[in-house]
């Protein structure tokens, strides 16, 4: 078996992986959560998130054919999960309450903060575009920025203080809001076309 690293492929779609994950808009979620539990576990998120990813790469289509669902239908399902985030974000409410964890890492950090249905969907749309081996060496470098972010957001948000904060949570509502519009858009023609 030949591996076709390609800096180009991983550089891409390390690009693609960042803006869909982005941490640094989900940094006001994250400082939300640290303040409701005390403590985030910032290397079990990581390295979960790392694992739902790379099993999702290989196994996603598998999966979703096993259950009766196609990419598309878990785009448009992804699109709703991002456009309701994002709405909680710019309007700064909160639609959906859950009992309050002891800390807060792999529900709901590393799933679905970090690898949500749109970094799920986007996984699988890249496996078509580029070699598996660069995809995942593009997880593993997005998942190291990830740990950082998720390591040092106490600090972070001193830096930015509670406006600044408050900024990028609309901020980054409004861009969530725009990717979810272009997830819905682009995979609804699909199901209505089948």
């Amino acid at each position: 078996m030949t591996l076709n690293f390609n800096i180009r492929e991983i550089a891409t779609a390390g690009m693609v992986l960042f803006a869909v994950i982005d941490i640094l808009g989900s940094l006001p979620i994250i400082i939300g959560l640290r303040k409701k539990v005390g403590h985030i576990q910032s290397e079990k998120a990581s390295i979960v998130a790392a694992f739902i990813m790379v099993a999702f790469l290989f196994l996603g289509d598998e999966l979703l054919k096993l259950i009766g669902i196609d990419v598309n239908s878990f785009a448009v399902a992804g699109a709703f999960v991002i456009f309701f985030l994002a709405i909680e974000m710019i309007l700064g409410i909160t639609l959906y309450r859950d009992e309050e964890p002891e800390t807060a890492s792999i529900v709901p950090i590393a799933f679905p903060l970090i690898a949500g249905a749109g970094t799920l969907t986007t996984l699988l749309a890249m496996r078509a575009e580029y070699h598996v081996e660069n995809i995942i060496v593009a997880i593993v470098i997005n998942i190291i920025f990830v740990f950082v972010v998720l390591k040092s957001s106490a600090r972070l948000e001193r830096r930015l203080g509670k406006n600044g904060v408050n900024i990028i949570r609309k901020i980054f509502g409004v861009i969530l809001l725009a990717i979810a519009v272009k997830l819905f858009a682009a995979n609804i023609n699909a199901l209505f076309n089948h």
